[in-house]
């Protein structure tokens, strides 16, 4: 299972590298990820030096193709959403801007915080407009508050890569059921199904023995394809649909 579990690993790194991209813009060096956002463009961040170490930004895309798309952030609630989801990747904040600060040492730990704080924050407030009077992750949150499941909202777990992966909610460990890790995804796409996918795997062998993992996925609007569900099966993960959810509530209650 070990020798398994790395040969996947290994090649998910070799597509990192294969499908990244680099280009000179000026004082920066332009950085195209193999992730797409939710207009199925590739995610681009943009790094300098500065003070002997780098800078790495996404020069303000994310949150302004939210505002165009709708989404306001003034609400305490998404400022406060927003502000768990940076913090848990070490991102800082600026001018619509999402930064962060790296060393020779630590550069490809803070490019994968970027790139994961882009992809879950894009997830996080996705159809978030005005209309809309809940985000996905608020949902699931009150369905397990409802039920009276016991668990601990956005955990940071170190994975075997050395790099941080953020969960939304961890149940501990009970007499009757294993330790359970709940991913929301709120639109289920391929990209942010195998960024999650590499995230529990990364992790699951550094959590304790048995430990197992749910995505809910939201449905709501457009159910998700097969492709989707059969790459979480793949990994190991268990896919709940949000119109199923209440089929596994008593194994994450108890």
């Amino acid at each position: 299972m070990i020798n398994e579990i790395q040969i996947l690993l290994d090649k998910y790194l070799v597509w990192l590298k294969d499908k990244t991209a680099l280009r000179k813009v000026n004082d920066w060096v332009e950085i195209t990820t193999p992730y797409l956002d939710r207009h199925n463009d590739y995610l681009q961040i943009y790094v300098k030096k500065n003070d002997g170490g780098y800078v790495l930004t996404d020069d303000g895309y994310t949150i302004g193709d939210l505002r165009q798309s709708g989404c306001e952030l003034e609400s305490k609630k998404r400022k406060d959403l927003l502000a768990m989801t940076l913090n848990g990747f070490g991102v800082k904040y600026e001018s619509d801007a999402l930064l962060i600060q790296a060393s020779p040492e630590t550069f490809a730990l803070k490019k994968h915080n970027l790139v994961q704080a882009m992809l879950a924050i894009n997830d996080l407030f996705y159809l978030a407009a005005p209309m809309v009077s809940s985000l996905f992750l608020e949902d699931v949150t009150s369905w397990l508050d409802t039920y009276e499941v016991r668990y601990t909202p956005r955990v940071k777990f170190s994975g075997k890569s050395g790099y941080d992966h953020m969960f939304d909610f961890v149940i501990p460990a009970s007499r009757k059921y294993p330790e359970r890790i709940i991913q929301a995804i709120n639109r289920p796409n391929r990209e942010y199904v195998q960024s999650f996918a590499f995230s529990w795997i990364d992790t699951k062998d550094v959590r304790p023995p048995n430990s197992v993992s749910y995505a809910f996925l939201n449905d709501s609007d457009h159910s998700p394809t097969s492709t989707v569900t059969d790459a979480l099966k793949n990994y190991g993960v268990k896919p709940v649909l949000w119109s199923t959810r209440d089929e596994v509530r008593e194994e994450l209650a108890a």
